[in-house]
Formats: C-alpha cells, structure tokens, sequence
C-alpha cells in the first residue's frame, strides 16, 4: 500500500460524501451559506441542536443512545431531549440564576449531563463542563477563575471532589446532585427530584451571536489555567465543520469517544452532530476494545470520531479481535488530539478497510480548522487542509514583532489563522493581555509549529511552547508543579512530556527536596500518592526524579526546555540565562 497517499472510493458507502469537490467548494464558499436563524431573529446553540428539529416534526427520532456501565441501555429521542432540557431551563429560572451565570459540570457520561448543557444555554448561561477525572486542586482553580454559580454533580463526585472545599468558594450559590438515592447533602439540591417537578415547556432565553454561551479550559505553561469563552454564533462553525470535515449526514448513528468534559467532547460529541440530526452514541464506561468493538458492531455506527491515543491502544490488541465483530455500517473514521502517526491510517485502511481522518484545531478556534476529507485523498501524517472558510498559513514573526507569511512549501513556522471564522474563541477569562497576545494583525498564532505541502496539506512539526499532550489531554507544567510544591519535602519542582508510545506524551516530574527529607521509595510513593489525590491520574504525573538541584535561569526559573533537552539526549540551545553550569543533574 502507498504510505504517502491513501486514494478515496466514492461509490464503497452511500450516501456520498457531503463535500464532494473540496476545491471548488474552498473557492466558491461564503460564511454567509453556513449562517442560521433561531426562531427569535437571534441564535441559540440549545435551538440549533435539539428544538429546531422538533419543530421540523423530527422530534421522533433517536437523539442520544446512553449505554451505561453496567449494561443499561436508554434512548432518547429528540423530543425527550427537548423535553428534558427545558425542565433543567426552567429548573435555573426557579432558582434565581441570572442570565450569564456560569453553570459548570463534574459529572460522568450521563444523561443529567446534556441535560444540563442544552438546558444552561437555552436560559441564557454560560455552560463550563468539568473533566469528571480532575482532582480537587484543578476543578478548584477552574471553578475559581470561571466564578462558579451553579455546579450540577453526581452525588459520588461532589463527596470525593467538592465538599471538603466548597465553602471556600462563596459565589457557588446552588450545587445540583442526581443519584442522591434520598439522601442529598444540606446545601444541596437533590436534582432528580427537582427536575422530575419541572416543567417541559419552556421559552429559550432570546440569545444573540455574540452572547457567551460556552466556557472551555486549556492549560497554560507558566500560569493558571486559562478560561478560553466562547459565543453562541459557535454553532455555525460546528453544525458546518460537522458537515464537511466529518461527513455527517441526517440520521446517521455517530460516536464521538471524547468526554464532554473536554472540547472536542463538546462540540463534537454534542453540539455538532445533534446539528446536523443524527444519534448520538454515548458509552459510560471506560475504554475496553472488546467493549468499544461490540458498541460499533450492536449500534451500527457510521461515523466514529476517537483520539489517536485510543487507535494506539486497540492496534496494540492486535487484529484478532476486530475480525471477530461485524462493522460493516461504518462508513467514515476519524481523530484528534494529538498528531495521529502514519502506521495508525494504514492500520485503519488494512483492518477496517478505511483510513483514519486525522484533524487539526484548538480550544480556542472553538471547532476543526483543518481536515483529511472523505473525498480526498488521505496523507497519512497529515493534518489534512484547511475547510472552506478558513484562511491558513504559515509565519514567523521576527524579534520586532513582524510577521511574514512563508509560502514556499515545505517551510516551517508558526500556524496561523486568518480571523474571520464563527467560532473563534472570544476571550480568555481576566486575561486580556494574554487574549491580545494570541493575535497579530488580523492573524491568530497557534502556537503550533507546522509546514505545508505542495498539494497544500499541512503537517503537524511540534509545539513552540511546553503544554504536555498526553492521551489528548493538554496539561500544563505549571498546575501540576504548584500541587507538588505543597508537598512538604518538596523545595522545588519542574514538570515536563516525555514520549510514550500509547499516549503520546506523558508527565514527568523532577524534584529537588528540602533539608531534613530522604529521598528514598516511601517519599517517593508518598509523592506519586499526593499528585494523584490532587490532581487526579490524567493529570498527575506518570514517574518522579529526584535530584538535588533543578536547572534555572539567573532570575529563578526552572528550565523545563532543559529538563527535557538533558532527559531526552538533545541538545541543550541556549543556556546563556542558566544559574551556573551544571553540568548532568545528579539523580538519586
């Protein structure tokens, strides 16, 4: 098989792919084709997604499929979906939240969960989901920064995670638990009982585009995380890049594997796909091959949407078990999160008979900026090419702050977005000189390193700065060391990615103790256990070194580009600005 480019057959599936002539469709498109209306002259992501289809009399058909852990099985159509979120609407209204009021979520792959979302943005709030596998310290400083109103929780969670610290956080004025099974929590609202007394019907709160609807966070490498928001005229970039990039057509049975508690596992594993009307596949449980075979095989699943960490994963089972289910309803495969290497689309070619479609974009452009199409040929490797109304390119700026857009192909830079597309994000929560700093002109920097081909497909070169990208997950150095730091023996702390072959990256963690402390195993489990309290095991470091002393610059930062130039063996660049010359940092 060529490992360059893999060719697209037209007729193998029907229907056809949406986007069938990539060029002309790129040349000829105008945001205004994508532009939507709600009923109120304004725009609303809950209408988009869920109402707009009951009103078309479509209220019928299967909405979201919920296959839950121990083998339960609920459908729900578009007309219960409705139904549902109204009541959490209403259930908002009769609490008092204001309209703008961030509502932020901890809960696991349930159905309260799309209640809440949909709900939230039909009241006019501002919806934050929370990744159910935090630790206490990361949802903490989000729900800090976002300045939580309304938490909606599992019971289970808000004990474990909430309770020990919620009265430190006197802006939470309603925390919303289901499976209480009769027994909620004083200063809590037992939200299955509240939800089942609310009304179905419900008027949305009359949004307009620029209305925040959506709050997203995406670490950062030398502060806190940052709240990256987001709009309601969001919703025409996710029903139309749901469209081209990931084909999806009305009625088709989709499952997007990415937990809403993270970006893509909102926009495209809610918003879009219920946009452009199709079922959602929603699994509770954890990753298990032979279970994620047989949900692809029992739901006859169309479109799958999963992380490259996941394809590594089941390319590590091997091909037996694949063999052993019947995917012959799937019809188009993709990924993100992380580059997604070359062997990974051919090993989808050979066992599944199709490619992976790998794709590019960010928390803050708010949906997929570039593509491998289902009509175009596929380049393992590649990030694919820009949808039709984004501008990419590639650029440097130079030390006086000018930008020059490199042309010639096979140049590397900095990818870069011209603006203009709906859902960019539109700020970063009290950080306006951060926002600012994104943009340069009328560019947005990525902060990814990239190159583009000859036949104008972009491939992914590194990241220019040191955000960690394990198992699609961002992770930022800086959270992760403020938690090790307030481990007692713990002077200071300096966190890097290194390789790993199912997740892409993993933490590490380099310590320097205080006096009086050993560095022995018992410190170190002691360590390991703390981090993983804190901070919960997607975030918490995977190994911990401890050495005498960290590399830092003469004012007192520690080099983390150092950590991993002397972990990794490569070359260490620039040391002007290092304490002293250490030479090897001695390891205990």
């Amino acid at each position: 098989m060529d490992f360059d480019t893999i060719p697209k057959t037209l007729d193998r599936f029907r229907p056809p792919p949406n986007l069938t002539d990539y060029r002309q469709a790129y040349r000829d498109f105008d945001w205004q084709q994508a532009r939507i209306k709600d009923q109120g002259g304004g725009i609303n992501i809950a209408f988009e997604a869920v109402d707009r289809h009951v009103q078309e009399e479509q209220g019928a058909q299967p909405a979201l499929v919920w296959l839950g852990k121990q083998g339960e099985r609920r459908v729900y159509s578009y007309g219960q979906l409705q139904g549902l979120s109204n009541r959490f609407a209403n259930l908002l209204t009769d609490l008092g939240v204001a309209r703008g009021d961030a509502v932020f979520s901890l809960c696991g792959r349930t159905p309260p969960l799309y209640a809440a979302l949909l709900g939230s943005l039909k009241a006019g709030n501002v919806f934050c989901p929370l990744f159910s596998a935090f630790g206490p310290e990361p949802i903490r400083s989000r729900m800090e920064i976002g300045d939580a109103r309304v938490l909606v929780s599992s019971a289970r969670l808000y004990h474990k995670k909430v309770a020990p610290w919620r009265s430190e956080l006197p802006h939470l004025r309603q925390v919303l638990l289901y499976d209480c099974q009769g027994d909620c929590p004083a200063g809590c609202l037992d939200l299955d009982l509240a939800l089942s007394e609310a009304s179905e019907i419900f008027t949305n709160c009359p949004t307009q585009a620029e209305d925040p609807a959506l709050l997203h966070f995406t670490s950062g490498t030398t502060g806190p995380p940052k709240g990256a928001l987001h709009v309601h005229e969001a919703v025409i970039h996710h029903g139309y890049s749901a469209w081209c990039a990931l084909d999806l057509h009305p009625g088709d049975v989709y499952w997007c594997t990415a937990d809403p508690g993270w970006v893509t596992g909102t926009s495209y594993g809610v918003i879009a796909p219920l946009c452009n009307r199709v079922t959602l596949v929603v699994d509770e449980a954890e990753f298990d091959p032979e279970r994620w075979y047989r949900i692809l095989a029992d739901e006859r699943v169309n479109v799958w949407y999963t992380a490259p960490t996941a394809i590594r994963m089941l390319m590590k089972v091997g091909d037996e078990l694949v063999a052993r289910f019947d995917l012959g309803a799937l019809r188009f495969m993709a990924s993100v999160g992380e580059p997604l290497n070359p062997e990974a689309v051919v090993w989808g070619q050979r066992v599944f008979g199709m490619p992976f479609h790998d794709n590019w974009w960010q928390t803050e452009t708010g949906g997929i900026m570039l593509a491998n199409f289902a009509a175009e040929p596929v380049k393992p490797g590649s990030m694919g090419q820009p949808l039709p109304g984004i501008r990419a390119g590639i650029v440097q700026v130079d030390e006086q702050g000018q930008l020059t857009e490199l042309t010639t192909p096979g140049q590397v830079g900095e990818l870069a977005l011209r603006l203009g597309w709906p859902s960019m994000f539109r700020g970063y929560l009290h950080e306006e000189a951060r926002y600012r700093n994104c943009f340069k002109g009328n560019w947005y920097l990525s902060g990814d390193l990239a190159y583009r081909d000859q036949d104008g497909y972009y491939w992914f070169v590194g990241r220019s700065k040191e955000l960690i990208k394990s198992a699609g997950h961002l992770i930022g150095p800086f959270e992760v060391e403020s938690v090790l730091l307030e481990h007692p023996a713990v002077a200071e702390a300096g966190v890097i990615g290194i390789p790993d072959e199912v997740a892409g990256e993993v933490v590490k963690a380099f310590v320097a103790l205080k006096p009086g402390y050993e560095p022995d195993d018992e410190l170190l489990k002691s360590l390991l256990a703390h981090a993983r309290k804190r901070l919960g095991p997607a975030v918490a470091p995977r190994e911990i070194t401890i050495k005498d002393n960290l590399p830092k610059t003469r004012s007192g930062k520690i080099m983390r580009r150092l950590l991993r130039a002397r972990e990794l063996g490569l070359p260490p660049g620039d040391i002007s600005t290092l304490e002293s010359d250490e030479g090897d940092l001695h390891e205990k």
